[in-house]
């Protein structure tokens, strides 16, 4: 991970253009200032030392120190700031005082959320479960107080692959944890190329074996949150759809005979290894472990996924490797596996369309599997994400919240089902 200020993560992007951006950061360079600005608080204030001066100017290398305090009734959310010339990204912390270096134009500001919203659950941040490159990969742990053996969630987030963090399904993970059945644990991963830092690009095969490596760590964890190892489901949105669909199934593709390297195999080394184990072991108790997937509005078939692939510039992006990460291409016949999957997409989505994920629902109806796909009405792209724009958050409230609801229904009809009724 990126560590700009040591307890910060990369959330999320703003529709800026990364060119644009970077000339408007660059038109103070020369001067030795920059322009900082302070996002206006809602439901709490910034302290914040040494203060802004009024032209919003402040000297290159200064070190701000930010204190974030909630008003009476709310919880901070998140500490961050912005920089249009990292291509809008937020940088998050959970900690209420921070500190942030001016070394490029930045916006500070601080997200709050009313304190029964936090009520129930307890959050474990920034478990780092691997790092095999630059970046330290981490997720985050939503407990029920009092959680034994409950039953376990996984989410991937979206992003291109290549932006965001963990941090990003944080309101989808408070919908889920809330009603104290599930323990939920919400998961990082390398992103495509070397948008991390690293010398030698990421491949899509790349972020699959983290995927296992995080799923691989929160079992071998997961009695210290409360969870039952061998009972979890997987979730994502966007890129994260593609994941978690790949993620249960693939899942008998985890190995360690590479992927790619000898012709025709194509297997996913988790990056993470619980010591003593071998990634059959590891195999095993994933493909048993992994009952439901819920992937949101994905990308499925090998032929949306080859463009993709490509932008990586890493390992093989043959026709033959493409179909290996491809979730569509390796839907498990019912016969050998039941991946059952809960499907959303929004009507006004423009970036995936409705005949795609038809197109994959209807091949996991031909491999004879279980699937709900439910069409949400209004919601455009990515709107099971939190950030701290509030127009971000408004989305979440109007669709966010119903439709996971909804999938947790879901999942509870294959964790907790009704019994049946004798017949007379």
């Amino acid at each position: 991970m990126r560590r700009f200020v040591a307890s910060f993560g990369i959330i999320t992007t703003l529709a800026v253009g990364s060119a644009v951006s970077v000339a408007r950061a660059q038109t103070n360079a020369g001067t030795g200032y920059f322009t900082v600005k302070v996002d206006a608080p809602q439901n709490g204030e910034l302290k914040i030392n040494p203060p802004i001066p009024e032209d919003h100017q402040v000297r290159a290398g200064t070190v701000l120190k930010i204190k974030a305090t909630p008003a009476r009734g709310f919880a901070l959310d998140s500490g961050y700031y912005w920089s249009a010339a990292k291509s809008g990204m937020y940088f998050e912390t959970p900690t209420p005082e921070f500190e942030v270096t001016i070394d490029q134009n930045k916006t500070v500001g601080a997200s709050f959320i009313e304190q029964k919203e936090l009520r129930g659950f307890k959050v474990i941040n920034n478990v780092v479960y691997a790092q095999p490159g630059v970046k330290a990969l981490k997720y985050d742990v939503y407990s029920p107080k009092g959680a034994k053996n409950l039953p376990g969630i996984v989410i991937i987030h979206g992003g291109g692959w290549s932006v965001n963090c963990e941090d990003v399904m944080r309101g989808l993970a408070r919908e889920l944890v809330r009603g104290g059945r599930y323990v939920v644990a919400s998961v990082d991963y390398r992103w495509l190329g070397t948008q991390d830092g690293d010398t030698q690009p990421n491949s899509m095969a790349d972020i699959i074996d983290d995927v296992y490596g995080a799923i691989a760590h929160v079992q071998e964890h997961a009695q210290e949150y409360g969870a039952d190892p061998t009972r979890l489901a997987v979730t994502g949105d966007s890129a994260g759809g593609q994941l978690s669909a790949a993620a249960i199934n693939l899942a008998d593709h985890i190995g360690d005979g590479g992927f790619g390297v000898k012709e025709g195999v194509y297997e996913f080394k988790p990056s993470y290894l619980p010591a003593g184990k071998t990634a059959a072991q590891v195999r095993t108790e994933i493909l048993q472990a992994l009952k439901a997937a819920a992937p949101s509005y994905g990308i499925f078939s090998s032929a949306a996924l080859g463009g993709w692939a490509h932008r990586g510039g890493a390992g093989d992006v043959s026709e033959a490797a493409i179909k290996a990460i491809s979730p569509q291409d390796n839907i498990p016949n019912i016969k050998d596996r039941a991946v059952p999957q809960f499907l959303l997409r929004g009507t006004r989505d423009t970036l995936i369309q409705n005949s795609t994920v038809q197109a994959y629902a209807d091949a996991l109806m031909a491999a004879g599997q279980s699937v709900t796909y439910v069409q949400v009405p209004g919601a455009g792209h990515a709107f099971l994400d939190w950030k701290p724009d509030p127009q971000v958050k408004r989305t979440f409230k109007r669709f966010g919240q119903p439709y996971a609801a909804k999938m947790e229904e879901f999942f509870n009809s294959v964790f907790y089902p009704l019994p049946t009724s004798a017949s007379p």
